[in-house]
């Protein structure tokens, strides 16, 4: 081989050799997903700018422990921030935590009047000393363009080819009431429910109202949609159910399921753990159920 073609040859050699390592290098926008670490904030905005109006001036959902600054080793989505699942959480190694309802047993998650009571210390303090941000997202994932819960519950319901015009209303086969309410605790994971009305009474348009939207709402969407059947999560004993019980005592063909609020509003959390799986990359995200506080005798 004369000088030139080994030149030629060596020059060949380091061009495929060249191309080979570009090849085998990962592209720029896979090293940056890679090395991104996500902070609470960063997190936290992201979902936010996702919500329509936002953010509120008047919110909830704000840190309940913790700051914006916190790199996330690892998310944990739940309807409450319990004792247990903080423990769960401190075990899978994650320290964000978000969760659907207060922390600290009442709605503004206010603390001045606990600060000397040892259950509320025994929960902050072990949120401090692992350095866990809690984060509260009720009312943001409520005014997503489709409700996160109410998608949540019905997705897990199987119910989404059932829904019309609104979305908390579902034209259903018909079939008796027993036969639904069989169904709602199977794909819900609830033992057992509440209700009010015939259990052999046949039943197709059912109004789903999650969570707890007060007596006087339920009441006006009963009037509104005009349910067979109402499936909500909780209600005030003296509102909601003695209106249907004198509906029923009028004539109308009207039934109540109460499915409690965990229940009611959990596969919301299940929704939130979805989204951050696909727009948080390279952060492990867990359900943690909360589970019910309360049980049956």
């Amino acid at each position: 081989m004369g000088s030139l073609n080994r030149r030629d040859f060596i020059s060949t050699l380091t061009m495929v050799a060249g191309s080979a390592a570009s090849l085998a290098a990962p592209f720029p926008e896979m090293v940056e997903q890679e090395k991104k670490k996500w902070t609470v904030g960063e997190i936290m905005d992201l979902f936010i700018n996702e919500v329509p109006g936002a953010p509120f001036a008047q919110t909830v959902d704000t840190l309940k422990s913790g700051n914006r600054d916190i790199v996330v080793t690892g998310l944990v989505t739940t309807m409450f921030a319990t004792v247990e699942v903080i423990q769960k959480a401190i075990a899978l190694k994650a320290n964000f935590i978000i969760a659907h309802e207060p922390t600290f047993y009442n709605h503004l998650d206010e603390t001045a009047w606990l600060d000397n009571d040892p259950v509320f210390r025994y929960k902050a303090d072990l949120l401090n000393r692992h350095k866990i941000a809690v984060w509260r997202n009720h009312d943001y994932i409520h005014r997503l363009t489709t409700d996160g819960v109410r998608a949540g519950v019905t997705k897990q319901l199987q119910w989404e080819k059932f829904a019309g015009n609104n979305p908390s209303l579902f034209q259903l086969p018909s079939t008796n009431l027993a036969t639904l309410v069989q169904h709602v605790k199977e794909k819900l994971g609830i033992a057992t429910v509440r209700y009010l009305g015939d259990l052999e009474e046949q039943v197709s348009r059912v109004l789903l109202l999650p969570g707890a939207a007060g007596g006087r709402n339920q009441i006006m969407a009963i009037g509104r949609e005009k349910p067979d059947v109402v499936l909500c999560g909780e209600i005030a004993e003296w509102e909601t159910a003695e209106y249907v019980r004198d509906a029923r005592a009028k004539g109308d063909k009207l039934s109540l399921v109460v499915l409690g609020h965990v229940a009611s509003e959990e596969p919301g959390s299940i929704f939130l753990a979805s989204w951050l799986k696909e727009k948080v990359k390279g952060v492990s995200t867990t359900h943690v159920p909360a589970g019910n506080s309360l049980m049956f005798a």
